[in-house]
């Protein structure tokens, strides 16, 4: 059979890269489909959009020839810090402390700035003799055969490969072609997503704020900025939303405090409802998700991105070994070693921000002195705090080589 790529991959964000360049790095020809055209994602002024990295997808990024080209612009991680409480009182005294010097490997992760990541991505993919970049495309049908995925873009062109990958989101068109249907629910909440500049530094320590509405997410940047994820319920947040940025910052002061003196906004201002949203397949023959295509977990962790790039290394680590055993690698069997390895995780992952978003967000008297309880125990008790730490980093489980930082 004719093919114009062994794996075909729509989705130019993060993930999809990340995937043909894991890919082609091993031998294997990649075609990725981006919606946007090369020059949206050559922008390089600050938007405060960020990403929290944990040191298993670091370590990937290294082994995919990224990292060089944005580590020196991240932010370790060195501590985390989690509390409860209400805006304007402050946390609570029950406070939850993990650092970086209690495991051996280094910072639990980094803070890098999308527009870093964006124009590494381009770079690395314009340059890969293996990958076919096209932008500015889109995808308008695909067909699934016995020996080959097709697929035919908005401009007339039809593609041919032996896996489609769909990295396109969560409301992704490729799940959406294959009659793959989705499990999840609205969190009644939104993000609020911004960067903001302040006085005294941060000394690389990430806040995780429980209040009532929802949590706020303090997380450090280069230089005395922090990137802030705060979540209101729908309404309140298009309130906030509809202020001028004066207003803005004056809600978010009383729930910031002034532990890191006075505060300003850097950058632009997003936001995004919150829900959850898993797909009841990851694969189908000739056909596999990853990222956000397969799920979409609540931020409360700042573990989608993490979450995804779990997926890249294992989906990629399948088909480079089924490839090296002379395997069809589009084939089911094939395709579902894949999905077995990734859907306990990420369930077990999607449970666990549900559950920690059920159990803070809100202002039951007895529920907060059973989670403030909690959090002064798992403090108190180093083995414990250790495997949070542990996790927190993305050093647990069955990792695929690539976030062990060994090639594929």
């Amino acid at each position: 059979m004719s093919y114009d790529s062994d794996i075909i991959i729509v989705g130019g964000g993060l993930n999809g890269p990340a995937l043909g360049l894991a890919l082609a790095d091993a031998g294997q020809t990649v075609t990725i489909i981006d919606a946007l055209p090369a020059q949206a994602r050559e922008q390089d002024t600050f938007d405060g959009r960020s990403y929290a990295l944990a040191l298993a997808s670091q370590k990937m990024l290294a082994a995919i020839g990224i990292w060089g080209a944005v580590g020196d612009r991240a932010q370790p991680m060195l501590e985390i810090k989690v509390s409860d409480g209400r805006a304007g009182e402050g946390p609570s005294p029950f406070i939850l402390e993990f650092d970086h010097a209690e495991i051996e490997e280094g910072p639990m992760g980094y803070m890098v700035e999308d527009r870093y990541l964006r124009v590494a991505f381009l770079e690395a993919l314009e340059n890969h003799p293996k990958v076919t970049h096209l932008s500015g495309e889109t995808v308008i049908a695909q067909d699934i055969e016995a020996n080959g995925a097709t697929v035919t873009l908005a401009s007339g062109r039809t593609l041919r490969g032996k896996v489609l990958v769909g990295a396109d989101g969560r409301k992704s068109g490729t799940a959406e072609r294959a009659g793959i249907s989705r499990t999840g629910w609205d969190y009644g909440q939104t993000a609020l997503v911004c960067a903001i500049g302040h006085e005294r530094p941060h000394n690389g320590i990430a806040h995780q704020f429980f209040m009532p509405p929802g949590p706020l997410a303090i997380l450090p940047l280069p230089g005395n900025r922090s990137s802030i994820v705060w979540s209101e319920s729908h309404d309140m947040a298009a309130r906030i939303n509809a202020m001028d940025d004066a207003e803005y910052m004056d809600t978010l002061r009383p729930r910031f405090g002034d532990f890191l003196g006075d505060i300003e906004l850097a950058g632009v201002r997003f936001s995004y409802p919150l829900n959850l949203t898993l797909a009841n397949a990851f694969v189908k023959p000739r056909l596999a998700l990853v990222g956000d295509a397969a799920h979409g977990v609540h931020p409360i962790a700042g573990q989608g991105l993490n979450l995804g790039l779990r997926d890249v290394g294992a989906l990629a680590e399948v088909l480079v070994d089924a490839a090296r055993r002379g395997e069809d690698i589009g084939a089911i069997n094939v395709l579902e070693r894949y999905q077995t390895w990734r859907r306990w995780d990420t369930a077990t992952l999607a449970a666990a921000t549900d559950g920690f978003n059920k159990l803070f967000s809100n202002d039951n008297p007895i529920l907060r002195g059973v989670r403030d309880l909690g959090m002064g125990v798992v403090n108190s008790m180093p083995n414990l705090r250790r495997r949070f730490i542990r996790e927190a980093a993305g050093l647990n489980g069955d990792l695929p080589r690539l976030m062990l930082g060994r090639p594929l």
